[in-house]
């Protein structure tokens, strides 16, 4: 079915009728759709391949529990991998019904990439703040964050944690 999109006029009328709290949740829904579109997503290649990097040799089952996706998923995205020469599979010599997952050579030299894609996109992203900017609204958002963790148990996400995925704030 398509969605006729109103027209920008009419977007911006509607936004500016909102309340403070509405026009909040509309532009961090549009902040959040224009992430998910820049974003490589939790099962990507590129996010398979930085996880890897970040962590070395891990299990399938560490992998799935790292990327809070299903297992299928995962196994798919190693094979794809694996048949592109970008990670290797063996069996675990800690536990021989599992499977160490880990980067070759070419795999490394594309995580290394995919990082250094990452870091440049997120320092793009907020360009339009200064570092002073960029604290106070990294305080509210954490502040809204931690807030709503508590107040929406229902609704609370599993975290990821974004350390060491560029090293900046």
């Amino acid at each position: 079915m398509e969605h006729s999109r109103e027209p920008k006029t009419e977007q911006m009328t509607q936004y500016l009728t909102e309340t403070v709290n509405g026009r909040l949740i509309i532009s961090l829904r549009n902040i959040s759709h224009t992430m998910r579109s820049l974003y490589e997503g939790k099962g990507s290649q590129k996010r398979v391949l930085i996880v890897l990097s970040e962590t070395g040799t891990i299990t399938q089952r560490e992998l799935t529990q790292r990327l809070a996706i299903q297992s299928g998923s995962v196994s798919e995205v190693i094979a794809k991998l694996e048949r592109m020469g970008l990670v290797a599979r063996s069996l675990s010599e800690t536990d021989r019904r599992t499977a160490d997952i880990s980067l070759t050579e070419e795999g490394r030299r594309q995580a290394q990439t995919a990082m250094e894609q990452r870091k440049r996109r997120h320092e793009e992203m907020f360009s339009a703040l200064t570092d002073e900017e960029k604290e106070r609204l990294l305080t509210l958002l954490e502040t809204i964050s931690q807030d709503w963790e508590e107040r929406y148990p229902e609704g609370r996400v599993r975290r990821a944690c974004s350390c060491g995925q560029d090293g900046n704030r």
